[in-house]
């Protein structure tokens, strides 16, 4: 079974406020992940969710994705991570995404889970930048769930390398964490 989680936990602290609910091409910020996702077919998505997560559930459309509230969502990105993973214990696979990523692809998810052997971790990679999605196999998936801090799985991934794949021309390699990156995601699409 190939899953995948969408982290989207934060209180938006540097957006200002909620940014999953900001509004984009006429749906929330948040919507736009998820229906990448959905469109890739997954097995089984979950989307984690935080800080304001009743407001997500009344507003935004999951796309089929199972909410996974993180209660320690204060903690960083993983202790989200390691949420979205234990709701996904079967998996032989996950797909991490991030929920202000708002350009992110089907097809750039759908690249990225092809490319999977070799390594542990296959990651897009945007202008030879490291990037999401990110495929874990089922290896890491038991220490991810017990790394912690905002970078804990950031260090986990450099020190046993992941397998990069281009994916500049399918766009959507940046992600919003101020209303000004929001403005510049706007033109461009």
């Amino acid at each position: 079974m190939i899953g995948a989680v969408v982290l989207a936990a934060g209180e938006g602290t540097r957006f200002g406020g909620q940014k999953q609910l900001a509004e984009l091409d006429g749906r929330p910020l948040l919507e736009h992940a998820l229906a990448a996702v959905a469109e890739a077919a997954v097995d089984d998505t979950v989307v984690v969710l935080g800080a304001g997560a009743d407001d997500v559930l009344d507003t935004v459309d999951l796309h089929g994705a199972r909410p996974v509230i993180c209660e320690r969502w204060e903690e960083g990105m993983s202790a989200s991570l390691a949420s979205g993973l234990a709701a996904l214990e079967d998996a032989e696979a996950v797909v991490v995404c991030l929920g202000d990523q708002p350009r992110v692809s089907a097809e750039a998810i759908r690249r990225v889970l092809g490319a999977r052997g070799g390594s542990p971790a296959t990651r897009a990679t945007y202008g030879g930048e490291p990037g999401h999605p990110v495929v874990l196999e089922a290896e890491l998936l038991g220490p991810l769930r017990d790394v912690t801090g905002d970078r804990g799985a950031r260090s986990l991934l450099r020190r046993i390398g992941t397998r990069g794949v281009p994916c500049d021309d399918l766009g959507g390699g940046e992600d919003v964490d101020t209303p000004d990156e929001l403005g510049k995601v706007r033109k461009v699409l």
